[in-house]
């Protein structure tokens, strides 16, 4: 019987955890010839965890692109803040995602990312895992936007249905497309399911394609109450997540002139920025966290 795609991965994590270097750098050399692919599960991620990286990337003379997994457009919380109703349907759920594709390209164009590096896939927000276990091979409908494929046109693969081989699939093409050198990707230790599934699959992509030595881990929803202080706070560095203590992050140094266009960029994320601006403003630190272990 042909194990399943969680079950895989969660061998191949434990293969990278026993094999990871202690006392490696946060990241390899960036220079010109770095091509940085960041792997975000929604957008606002690639900011929060990566804003100053992708700045470095581009700075030093290299590419960086974001692959977006899902638009962000099924979460309650942002629709009840955003929507013009308390009882959103799937008109209002579809017009958030698009707004959300919006925002991350305005985001990540302030980070200096070209319009050819902002790549969405589409797949449903809150649904990643499901399509990982349950859905491998069947579609997956989701429960706020009623979508059981890709509906967006911005997508690069517009009308694929919500499942998980063809979400493996769609982020094999991806890399086949960016060839990285280096990968950020979420840790399957984050609280959230969608970054969990996000970190597994990229496991098991970059595994099958030789590519595992590139990533590097980073942590959203680390616990409860991090990071703190909350709030935009200048000069202050990361501290390691409650959730990540077996990752031994280390941490990527932060100048004050990409922490300040971090900030401007999540400024773009006005529907995220609306319910949750202590959390976002409080990963605008010295420094960001990175690991060679996925957990």
């Amino acid at each position: 019987m042909r194990a399943s795609p969680l079950r895989r991965a969660a061998v191949l994590v434990a293969g990278i955890c026993l094999g990871s270097v202690a006392g490696a750098d946060a990241l390899p050399p960036i220079d010109s010839a770095t091509t940085l692919l960041v792997v975000s599960p929604h957008p606002d991620d690639e900011t929060l965890c990566c804003g100053a990286v992708i700045q470095r990337v581009l700075q030093a003379g290299g590419r960086a692109s974001i692959v977006w997994i899902t638009s962000g457009d099924a979460s309650r919380l942002t629709l009840l803040f955003n929507g013009p109703t308390l009882l959103p349907d799937r008109a209002h759920a579809l017009a958030m995602g698009e707004r959300r594709m919006a925002e991350a390209r305005a985001a990540t164009a302030r980070l200096g990312v070209p319009p050819g590096g902002q790549l969405f896939l589409g797949y449903p927000d809150g649904g990643v895992l499901q399509l990982l276990t349950t859905y491998q091979h069947s579609a997956y409908t989701s429960p706020l936007t009623a979508q059981a494929a890709v509906p967006y046109a911005a997508a690069l693969f517009t009308g694929h249905s919500y499942s998980g081989v063809n979400l493996e699939r769609d982020f094999a093409a991806v890399l086949a497309r960016v060839r990285p050198t280096l990968i950020l990707a979420p840790s399957p230790l984050d609280e959230h399911s969608d970054h969990r599934a996000t970190g597994l699959l990229t496991i098991a992509a970059t595994t099958r394609a030789g590519l595992s030595g590139q990533v590097r881990y980073w942590i959203v929803h680390g616990g409860n109450g991090w990071p703190t202080p909350r709030g935009l706070v200048a000069g202050v560095p990361l501290t390691p997540a409650p959730r990540g203590g077996s990752l031994g992050a280390l941490p990527f140094a932060v100048t004050p002139a990409e922490e300040d266009r971090k900030a401007q960029a999540l400024s773009a994320y006005e529907t995220q920025m609306r319910d949750m601006a202590p959390f976002l403003l409080a990963f605008v630190r010295s420094t960001e966290l990175f690991s060679q272990r996925p957990q």
